[in-house]
């Protein structure tokens, strides 16, 4: 019979499929993992893990083993909600997962804000080019720019936001006049990798009908620098406009593309008393501060 930080130790090693992920997350030696896994299956007559060159991935045991693991993860944090009852302010932490423009941009105001008003609350942005997996936990809860139709989840669209073709003053100055689409031919454009946008929402410039992009990243921050260092043309978000005063709109009244964020949640998180007050104060604040930087450009 195993207790709860057996299956604690268990959870971290599924979930970053390594000694070595599950020793910086839990602060344990990567051997001491190892050692409490061996233990642990030693105790269940079952190899829980098969090492591979990906990692540490669940055997069919493991796999069968790691839904009751969650749900006594999730009966600890109703316990624990439940005896120090709903005082005034959040604490714990809580980590948010979210494409790196709006990690960039627009969250860092909003969570330094709920910081103000939760002192012992500990907030973390994980601002990546990709998809969060919500299911190993990598993050307690993510923005997400079109909604997953797959999992256990609770998805709750938070709010549309814009997006135009901008340039920097400098540049616009120093290369021909765009006045019409066509005119964009002969000018550098700035956007993503082609084969590694990882949501089709993210695929701009396919509206344009361009196929060539002569500077490209895969993080939307890149791309917004180099349009603010006058590189070339990109598609810019508006709440990101105001961090750079000299760029300048382009074609505003032909290119402009609207797109929505999504709050994307654990389905058995919406029990935690906490995590919903956060979910609704990360909701409110997103929506407050994207109206008033929209509203400076």
């Amino acid at each position: 019979m195993s207790n709860w930080d057996d299956l604690r130790i268990f959870l971290a090693v599924a979930r970053g499929e390594s000694l070595s992920a599950a020793g910086r997350d839990l602060r344990m030696d990567p051997a001491t993992v190892g050692r409490r896994i061996g233990r642990l299956e030693e105790s269940m007559g079952a190899p829980l893990f098969a090492k591979s060159p990906q990692g540490y991935g669940l055997t069919e045991a493991g796999a069968r083993l790691i839904e009751h693991a969650e749900a006594a993860e999730q009966a600890l944090s109703l316990a624990n909600e439940a005896v120090r009852g709903h005082s005034d302010g959040l604490s714990g932490q809580i980590r948010i997962g979210a494409p790196d423009g709006s990690a960039n941009f627009l969250l860092p105001q909003v969570l330094a804000e709920i910081s103000d008003e939760n002192p012992d609350l500990d907030l973390q942005i994980v601002a990546l080019p990709r998809v969060m997996n919500l299911s190993r936990r990598e993050v307690d809860m993510a923005v997400t720019v079109s909604p997953p139709t797959a999992g256990r989840l609770l998805v709750q669209k938070v709010t549309d936001y814009h997006l135009h073709l901008a340039a920097s003053a400098d540049y616009l100055a120093q290369n021909p006049a765009i006045t019409t689409l066509a005119d964009l031919k002969g000018h550098r454009i700035i956007g993503y990798i082609p084969d590694m946008i990882f949501d089709k929402e993210l695929d701009y410039l396919s509206d344009l009908g361009m196929t060539r992009v002569p500077l490209a990243s895969n993080s939307v921050s890149v791309q917004f620098h180099w349009v603010r260092t006058g590189a070339g043309l990109g598609i810019v978000h508006d709440f990101a406009m105001p961090a750079a005063p000299d760029l300048r709109y382009v074609l505003r009244d032909k290119v402009h593309l609207t797109r929505s964020f999504y709050l994307v949640r654990h389905a058995d998180d919406q029990r935690l008393e906490r995590m919903n007050r956060f979910a609704a104060a990360l909701s409110a604040g997103m929506r407050r501060e994207l109206a008033r930087l929209e509203g400076l450009t």
